[in-house]
């Protein structure tokens, strides 16, 4: 019997050895693996720190956005009861209106340059509506302005709504 112990004792050993070899070759290759893991996960938490601070900028501006374009309304309602009414320097209505504007210009509203005598630009104008005109040099051009536009910082917020001569 003590022969046969060692000869399974030789083949045990024979067939453990390779079993390091293999396990060698797969422990470097799990090590591959996991470094490889490490590093996709690495990149991956950069794009989302990236692409998280790009959001949260975006974020920032169009709730400003927001706010503007609410606002945007009570600044035409100013501009038409001073066409109504010519209000004086100090009339309390006219510096409340200033203090607004002044504000709003501070976060970055801006107002687009009046249009009239230019061609249509549909980056900045909308036509609402076109009227004949005679005059082939006034084709194409802008005869009226309805409402104003705005620009928020260099984005548009609301186009400038004309009439165009045809």
């Amino acid at each position: 019997m003590t022969a046969k112990k060692k000869s399974t004792k030789n083949k045990k050993n024979k067939n453990e050895a390779p079993k390091k070899e293999e396990n060698s070759i797969s422990t470097e290759e799990l090590l591959a693996i996991e470094k490889d893991k490490n590093l996709r996960l690495f990149a991956e938490f950069d794009n989302f720190r990236k692409r998280t601070a790009k959001e949260r900028i975006e974020l920032f501006s169009t709730a400003s956005q927001d706010i503007m374009t609410s606002l945007l309304p009570i600044l035409d309602n100013f501009e038409r009861a001073f066409k109504a009414n010519k209000p004086k320097e100090d009339d309390g209505i006219l510096l409340i209106y200033n203090q607004l504007k002044t504000e709003l210009d501070k976060k970055g509203l801006k107002e687009i340059e009046n249009p009239i005598g230019k061609e249509l630009d549909t980056d900045f104008h909308e036509a609402i509506t076109k009227i004949p005109t005679e005059n082939k040099k006034e084709k194409g051009k802008i005869v009226d302005v309805i409402e104003k536009g705005y620009l928020l910082s260099s984005k548009v917020i609301r186009y400038t709504k004309v009439v165009v001569a045809n």
